[in-house]
C-alpha cells in the first residue's frame, strides 16, 4: 500500500533496518507475516496518535511539503474561506 509517512525517528529506524515487531498483538491484516515485517503499523499508529514519534509516524498528503504551520481545523476553513472571497473579488474586478 503506497502511503506517505512523515520522516521520524521511527521512519529512520526502520529505514535503517533496526525495527522489527517481536509479536503480533492484533493480527489486522491476513497477508502480515511478522517474520518478514519491518514493524506492526497498528502499534505504529497508536504510538503517532499518542505523541510517541519515536515508536510510530503519520502519514500526510501529496501536498504536505506545501505546509508551514499546523492549523486547527477552524483555522483552516477561515484560511480557505477568505481566499475564496479574495478570488471571488478578483474576478468580480476584471
Amino acid at each position: 500500500m503506497p502511503g506517505r509517512a512523515i520522516i521520524s525517528n521511527f521512519i529512520t529506524k526502520v529505514r535503517e533496518g533496526k525495527k522489527q515487531p517481536k509479536k503480533c498483538p492484533f493480527k489486522c491484516i491476513k497477508t502480515c507475516d511478522i517474520s518478514k515485517s519491518p514493524y506492526c503499523i497498528i502499534i505504529a499508529l497508536i504510538n503517532a496518535l499518542k505523541g510517541n514519534f519515536d515508536s510510530g509516524y503519520a502519514f500526510a498528503g501529496a501536498n504536505a511539503f506545501r505546509a508551514t504551520k499546523i492549523l486547527s481545523v477552524k483555522e483552516t476553513f477561515q484560511s480557505l474561506l477568505a481566499e475564496y472571497k479574495e478570488s471571488k473579488l478578483i474576478k468580480l474586478n476584471k
